[in-house]
C-alpha cells in the first residue's frame, strides 16, 4: 500500500514480546471457567468499533485530514493491517457477522439491515461470559434492530454501560454518550479476578455532521485527499473535513479509555482492536459493494501476546473476530463459526504476507434501507484478492441505491445534495453514474490500479478468465455455505424491517412485519 509507510512502522521500538502467554492456547478446564490459576492470565479485549469510516482514514494510513494519535498508537505499538473487509457495507449485518463469526447469507434475519437477531445464534460475548469474562458495551451495539422480539435478554454485544453523558457536546453532530466514562464505571464493576471483554461501539462518524466543523476545528481544504469516485469541489471536500472531525471525537475517546487502562496496570494484557463497521456515509461507499464500502481500517495492540511494530498484509475478514477472540481466551471455537482464527498472524512475529492461504475474502449486502417498492433490497455477493474485486448483483434490474429519485441507501448531505444537483455537469455526469444508476450483473475491478472502482472490466476480453475464476469460487463457497439466494430462494427480501418505512414507497411498508410475499411456499408463514 503507497501510502503506508513499512520502514517507519518496523523501525519503531517494538513495545510487545515476541510469543503468545504459553498458556493460553491450553488452558485448563477450570480456567475456562473463571477460575485463575498461578501459570496463566487470559487477555481482556477490548474492541472499538466507529461507524462509518473507510480504511484511509486513519494517520497510520497517511491520512492528514485526521488526528487520531489512539489508532495510530495501537498501529505503531501493535499490528497495523492493510486488507481488513467487513462481511457487509452496513451497520447491522456486518456487526452480526462479528458477533457469530458467519457470514450474512448464514445469520438469517440478522444478515439484513434493521431487522431481528435470531435467538439461536451462538455469538462470542455469550462464550466469553460463560467462561469468566466479565462483559459489556458502551455506545453502538448491534443495531439497528429489534433483538428483544426474539427473546434476546439484552443486545448480544452485552449489557449496556451508557448512563454517563456529556454536558456539551463540541459539535451537533456528536453523539450525547460519553464512551469514556462509561467504560470507567465497567471497569470499576469488574470483579477484580476477572477478565474482560468490553464493546466500544462510537456512534461517530455516521452523519448527520455540523456543516463547517471541519473546518472550525483548523482542517485545511487543500489537505483533503478526494476519493477518486467523488468530484472534486469545496463542497465536498468541507464534507470531507466534517467527516473527519467526528473521526477525531471517536479517537480521542479511545485515547481516554486506554489511559484507564494503563492506570489500572492492564493495557498491555489487553486486546485492543480498533476498527470501523462500513465505509464513509458518501455515494459509493457505505452500503456499496465496492472498495471504500467494505475495505476497513484496522489497529490491533497486545503486548502481552505479540510483537508490535509490523504491518500486515493478509486479507483479514470481520467474520474472522468471534474465533480469533475465542481461541486468544483459550476457547474451543464452535463449529457454526465459519471465520478463521487469525490468531498465528497476530503472534507471529512477521510483517507482509503471513499466512498464504489468506489470500481472498467474501462479503454481501441484502437491503439497506426501505428504499425501493415492496422493501426489496439489492442482493450482492463479492469475492476481493490481493488484485481483484469481483461483484455479483443478483438483482441487476433493480436501483442499487434505491429507487430515484430519493436514492434513500445514500445517507443524505452535502456531498449527495451536490451530485444530485449537478448530476449533468462534466465533472459530475460520470461519476453520478457510477453511484446513483443501475448497474450490471458483474463489476470486476483491478483494485491495486482502480481502488475508487471506476473501471469495469468485466466485459472486456483480456479479463474473461479472471473474472470466470473469481465467479466460479466465489458461487463454490456461497454454495458450500448453504447462501439461499444461490438456490433461487428470496427469503432474505421477506425479513421484518424494524426500522421506519418510507410512505411515498408502493407494495408491502408494514414495519416489523414479514413480506409473505417473499416466503418460501409450502412453509407456515413467519408473523
Amino acid at each position: 500500500m503507497s501510502s503506508v509507510s513499512r520502514r517507519n512502522f518496523v523501525s519503531h521500538t517494538a513495545y510487545g514480546t515476541l510469543g503468545l502467554l504459553a498458556g493460553v492456547a491450553t488452558l485448563s478446564r477450570s480456567a475456562r471457567a473463571g477460575e485463575a490459576t498461578a501459570t496463566t492470565r487470559r487477555p481482556n479485549i477490548l474492541f472499538a468499533i466507529s461507524d462509518d469510516q473507510s480504511w484511509a482514514h486513519a494517520g497510520a494510513y497517511g491520512c492528514k485530514t485526521v488526528n487520531t494519535p489512539a489508532f495510530d498508537r495501537v498501529a505503531r505499538e501493535g499490528v497495523l493491517f492493510t486488507n481488513a473487509f467487513a462481511a457487509a457495507p452496513q451497520c447491522s449485518p456486518n456487526r452480526a457477522s462479528i458477533l457469530t463469526g458467519r457470514h450474512i447469507w448464514q445469520n438469517e434475519e440478522a444478515g439484513t439491515h434493521a431487522s431481528n437477531f435470531p435467538r439461536k445464534l451462538i455469538v462470542y460475548t455469550d462464550l466469553l461470559e460463560a467462561a469468566g469474562y466479565f462483559v459489556g458495551y458502551t455506545g453502538k451495539p448491534w443495531g439497528p434492530g429489534n433483538w428483544q422480539v426474539t427473546g434476546w435478554p439484552r443486545n448480544p454485544a452485552g449489557p449496556a454501560f451508557n448512563k454517563r453523558g456529556i454536558k456539551d457536546k463540541p459539535v451537533k453532530g456528536i453523539n450525547k454518550t460519553d464512551y469514556a466514562a462509561n467504560f470507567k464505571d465497567f471497569l470499576a464493576q469488574k470483579p477484580k479476578d476477572k477478565p474482560f471483554c468490553f464493546w466500544y461501539g462510537g456512534h461517530e462518524p455516521h452523519r448527520d455532521y455540523e456543516k463547517g466543523a471541519g473546518l472550525n476545528a483548523g482542517k485545511k481544504l487543500e489537505d483533503v485527499v478526494v476519493p477518486p469516485f467523488l468530484p472534486d469541489v469545496p463542497e465536498i471536500r468541507s464534507d470531507i473535513l466534517d467527516y473527519c472531525n467526528e473521526i477525531d471525537w471517536f479517537d480521542n475517546q479511545l485515547a481516554q479509555m486506554l489511559r484507564l487502562l494503563e492506570e489500572a496496570g492492564e493495557l498491555d494484557n489487553t486486546i485492543v482492536v480498533v476498527t470501523s463497521d462500513n465505509g464513509m456515509s458518501f455515494p459509493n461507499s457505505k452500503a456499496n459493494m465496492h472498495e471504500y464500502g467494505i475495505h476497513m481500517p484496522l489497529a490491533i495492540r497486545w503486548p502481552g501476546g505479540m510483537k508490535g511494530g509490523r504491518v500486515v498484509d493478509d486479507l483479514i475478514s470481520f467474520v474472522d473476530f468471534a474465533p480469533t477472540f475465542l481461541e486468544a481466551a483459550g476457547l474451543t471455537i464452535p463449529a457454526t463459526m465459519t471465520g478463521k482464527s487469525f490468531l498465528d498472524v497476530l503472534t507471529s512475529g512477521k510483517s507482509g504476507k503471513v499466512d498464504p492461504m489468506r489470500d481472498k475474502i467474501f462479503s454481501g449486502r441484502e437491503r439497506h434501507t426501505h428504499a425501493r417498492p415492496d422493501n426489496v433490497g439489492y442482493p450482492s455477493r463479492v469475492i476481493r484478492t490481493d488484485d481483484y474485486l469481483y461483484v455479483l448483483n443478483l438483482k441487476p434490474d433493480r436501483w442499487p441505491v434505491g429507487d430515484p429519485e430519493g436514492y434513500a441507501d445514500i445517507d443524505n448531505g452535502p456531498s449527495k445534495t451536490y451530485m444530485m444537483a449537478n448530476r449533468t455537469a462534466d465533472n459530475v455526469r460520470p461519476l453520478f453514474h457510477l453511484a446513483f444508476e443501475k448497474r450490471p450483473a458483474e463489476e470486476l475491478y483491478d483494485i491495486k490500479k482502480d481502488p475508487g472502482c471506476l473501471k469495469n472490466l468485466a466485459d472486456l476480453p483480456e479479463y474473461a478468465a479472471e473474472k470466470k475464476k473469481l465467479r466460479a469460487k466465489l458461487e463454490r463457497t456461497l454454495t458450500e455455505q448453504k447462501d439461499l439466494r444461490m438456490s433461487g430462494s428470496e427469503i432474505f427480501d421477506s425479513y421484518p424491517r424494524y426500522s421506519p418505512m418510507r410512505e411515498q414507497l408502493e407494495g408491502f411498508k408494514e414495519q416489523g412485519k414479514y413480506n409473505p410475499k417473499f416466503q418460501p411456499k409450502g412453509e407456515p408463514l413467519r408473523q
